[in-house]
């Protein structure tokens, strides 16, 4: 199935790309890699999910977070391929970031919003090396932050 096809039955809209939020871009492409900065959870120009998790943020918010988080990861990708997702080879690589409590350990199952997102638009070409780390803050106050590699098709 087409990934546009993909998107349209999971009801995504990549047309609203996020601002930078700072000194830098939102993606590169290096030869036939799409380098993604981190995304945050904005929805309608704002963090929609913001706080610690493991505290006044829960499991089930942190990965809708990292779902927003991917997303935007897609909005950017639809941009650098300008708006045509068919150039995608594959998800290479997610880095995840959990603004969470020192004692929290479900970093994996938050980022996890982020790649079955991924999985779901792309197939087997949205499987992909991941790390999924906690920190003890994020831009913003996000409670969730995202970065993504792709390969193009030649």
């Amino acid at each position: 199935m087409p990934f546009t096809q993909k998107l349209k039955e999971l009801g995504l809209n990549l047309t609203i790309v996020p601002p930078a939020v700072a000194n830098y871009v939102g993606f590169q492409v290096v030869g036939n890699l799409v380098i993604i900065s981190g995304q945050l959870p904005i929805k309608d120009g704002q963090v929609a999910i913001k706080g610690k998790v493991g505290a006044e943020i829960n499991l089930e918010q942190a990965i809708e977070a990292a779902r927003l988080c991917a997303i935007n990861i897609l909005t950017q990708l639809n941009t650098a391929c300008g708006g045509d997702l068919s150039k995608v080879e594959r998800c290479v690589r997610l880095g995840g970031f959990v603004n969470c409590t020192a004692d929290y350990t479900d970093q994996p199952k938050v980022i996890n919003g982020a790649s079955d997102l991924m999985v779901a638009v792309f197939g087997d070409a949205g499987r992909h090396a991941r790390a999924a780390v906690g920190v003890n803050a994020l831009p913003l106050g996000a409670a969730v932050e995202v970065e993504a590699i792709f390969s193009l098709k030649a």
